[in-house]
């Protein structure tokens, strides 16, 4: 009797809702409630109201946005027997309504999204045994050392911890092949590797063939090794000291549990956040995901495998025989596989791991194409929506985080939209000035209002669009390819620990500057329209207002993909930690202010004799979880008197596995100062102000992008990072 009365009561609102989003009203009335319900959504917003009020404002969104799609779907369309008008206008409605779509997605997975979960330490006595994959391919020898350094000095019984270095790129299909220097290359970084893997007492492992890329490599490392669970790292993501303390405790509360997921945290910003300059003050693009989604994932019991700072349970993994190997995105495939097998995961909202991202654009893009390619072959392959063994939900929240990665059609279909009115007079949105503005203006400010309510404080106004634009003029030719041919995508390492010496434009710079001149060239249409055709003066208005959007969108991606120069990609991260500065036999007391993978910048006290650049030295500091100091030898590089003390710059010079541990327990140990920085980055500007602040960057970014542009022409000396 109660679902019946559930499903009664459920009807009941259905067939309200449709009676209000059907209503006939004119246009006057349809501009008071539309200004009504935005006036009421900003109130509640400005009085920052949670929970049940939350929910009120994304209904009366909601009801906007539904009664759009009525008038949208039932006045707007171009008359069929118009087939010049109708086919660019029935396409702009279907990316319409996929952005309706994703939006009721969205709502659904987080509305109300989980809490981030109190921790939850393991009890020492029950600790399960634990194996370390690190995945490698090509990365960098000092780069593999600092991460296997960073995971053997996690805060775990040693007896129950076992590090395994998977080198796929040391296999004996490499070591053997026909290109001889190859061949040489791969034999010497397998003697190279095997060498500091000994050093550091982790296992090393490779394999005959490279087989199944990723999947293939550590299933292999499933058939080498017994503990019961499973941690991966990916080669570039060092954990801090308490990963596994804060992780593995879970799987003694759920039998059934066959993960438990952590954010991944990046010292480094990407190509975007760097030639913007947004590091230090914007949330990163990432943290939308793993600070919101995936808490909303998790509510759903859908939070999804990651590729790396997790923990899995061998078992489950067992009985679903290992990491898929289907798809280019083995992550998602796999945990895909078991939550239809009916097990469980956890999301741990706390970054436990540091790593690095793509630093260049064209390595960004190519990172981003895997990921887009390897959701449409699941997609393709595995279905989620009939995946027989998932949830309803399970199944919303598969189709919401795969469906997502379409969105180079619709974002390619705005873009170009208004260019058919612009140049060739067709009209393909059937409607005045008037009704643009009650329907459609308060459908946009509705669409955006949701979105800084569910997002606000991770994802500023505008960021999204631009991120958008900037993949999908290269991720749409690859997901078409990936529809055409699903199995022909195949995994390819993002490129780690790059930099750029001078500053430049991208390789793959040129499409976005054709785009913004065809885009300036309909810019200045519309002014010559609107004067010279009074009588549409109001349509011309409201499109040339759509490609001025466009225009700006496109202005800021110009100097995305004008690459500011970067030393190295990696980051400075401040530590704030007492150490002993020995130089010349002398000990001075010091702060370690900053340090990287390479070097620190020490602040020294009581420093009377000139300090010479290149003198060797060592810092002297105590490890966490150790009792007594050690050192690390470096080389001086720069010398700054500051009065009372003097700053440092140092190198390390690493001479030793031990070494590689004491730079490791430095930069990655303690995972508070990811949390603290990225709480201090975080904050909501509100959509007034967050456009303001867009509009300045998009405005100053394309400057800068026509500068770089006309300097790759004049063949004259760029500028560092102007």
């Amino acid at each position: 009797m109660r679902h019946i009365g559930t499903v009664i009561l459920w009807a009941m609102i259905s067939a309200v809702v449709i009676l209000v989003i059907t209503l006939p009203i004119n246009l006057q009335t349809q501009l008071v409630a539309s200004i009504a319900v935005v006036t009421f959504m900003a109130v509640i917003k400005v009085l920052r109201a949670e929970g049940i009020w939350r929910l009120i404002a994304l209904a009366f969104g909601t009801a906007v946005v539904l009664r759009y799609v009525y008038w949208r779907s039932t006045s707007t369309l171009p008359p069929l027997n118009q087939l010049e008008n109708f086919i660019p206008g029935f396409l702009l409605y279907l990316a319409e309504m996929y952005s309706v779509m994703m939006l009721a997605l969205s709502l659904f997975v987080v509305a109300m999204p989980l809490p981030p979960r109190k921790s939850r330490v393991a009890e020492t006595g029950k600790l399960p045994s634990v194996d370390v994959f690190v995945p490698s391919y090509n990365e960098d020898i000092g780069l593999l050392a600092n991460t296997l350094a960073a995971a053997k000095a996690m805060d775990y019984p040693p007896e129950k911890l076992t590090v395994w270095l998977l080198d796929d790129g040391g296999t004996e299909q490499k070591r053997n092949a026909a290109a001889v220097i190859e061949a040489q290359m791969a034999e010497a970084r397998h003697r190279e590797l095997q060498a500091l893997c000994r050093d550091l007492n982790v296992n090393y492992l490779t394999r005959a063939r490279n087989e199944h890329a990723k999947a293939g490599n550590m299933n292999n490392g499933m058939q080498h090794s017994t503990g019961e669970l499973i941690a991966i790292f990916d080669a570039d993501h060092a954990p801090a000291r308490d990963f596994l303390r804060e992780t593995v405790g879970y799987f003694a509360d759920d039998q059934k549990l066959f993960l438990v997921q952590t954010p991944h945290f990046f010292l480094n910003p990407d190509p975007l956040e760097r030639n913007l300059r947004t590091f230090e003050t914007m949330p990163s693009e990432n943290e939308m995901f793993y600070g919101i989604i995936q808490r909303g994932l998790d509510k759903w019991n859908a939070s999804f495998f990651c590729g790396s700072a997790a923990v899995l349970r061998r078992t489950a993994l067992n009985e679903a025989g290992g990491f898929s190997g289907l798809s280019i995105t083995e992550d998602c495939e796999t945990a895909l596989a078991l939550h239809s097998r009916g097990w469980n995961s956890v999301y741990v909202d706390k970054p436990l791991i540091a790593g690095l991202q793509p630093a260049t654009f064209a390595s960004f893009i190519g990172q981003r194409s895997r990921w887009a390619q390897g959701m449409m072959q699941i997609l393709r392959f595995r279905f989620p929506l009939f995946k027989r063994g998932l949830t309803v939900p399970q199944r919303l929240c598969y189709m919401s985080s795969m469906l997502f990665w379409l969105f180079p059609f619709p974002r390619t279909i705005f873009l170009f939209a208004p260019l058919f009115y612009l140049f060739f007079d067709l009209e393909i949105f059937t409607a005045s000035g008037g009704e643009f503005l009650g329907y459609t203006l308060a459908y946009m400010l509705v669409n955006l209002m949701m979105q800084n309510y569910l997002y606000g404080s991770f994802r500023w106004p505008w960021i999204s669009e631009l991120y958008e634009y900037v993949q999908s003029v290269h991720l749409l030719p690859a997901v078409v390819s990936v529809m055409l041919n699903p199995t022909k995508p195949t995994f390819k390492v993002t490129a780690k620990d790059e930099s750029i010496a001078v500053a430049r434009l991208s390789e793959i710079s040129r499409p976005f500057f054709v785009i913004f001149a065809v885009l300036f060239i309909a810019f200045l249409m519309s002014i010559y329209r609107f004067y010279s055709e009074p009588y549409k003066a109001d349509v011309t208005l409201v499109v040339g207002a759509w490609n001025l959007l466009n225009l700006l969108i496109a202005g800021c991606a110009l100097g995305v993909v004008s690459e500011r120069s970067e030393r190295a990609a990696s980051r400075r991260v401040t530590v704030k930690r007492r150490c002993t500065f020995v130089a010349g036999g002398l000990h001075h007391p010091a702060t370690l202010e900053n340090v990287s993978a390479h070097g620190a910048r020490v602040q020294v006290f009581g420093l009377e004799a000139e300090l010479a650049t290149g003198v060797r030295g060592e810092l002297r500091f105590t490890p966490y979880g150790s009792d007594h100091e050690e050192a690390l030898p470096v080389d001086v590089r720069n010398v700054e008197n500051q009065g009372s003390v003097v700053a440092v710059g140092c190198r390390f010079l690493p001479e030793e596995a031990r070494h590689h541990s004491l730079v490791a327990d430095l930069i990655f140990a303690n995972s508070n100062q990811w949390s603290d920085f990225q709480v201090s980055r975080r904050y909501n500007p509100g959509l007034f102000r967050g456009s303001l602040w867009f509009l300045g960057v998009a405005l100053y970014q394309t400057s800068r992008g026509l500068v770089y542009f006309a300097r790759s022409f004049g063949g004259g000396k760029r500028e560092a990072a102007p």
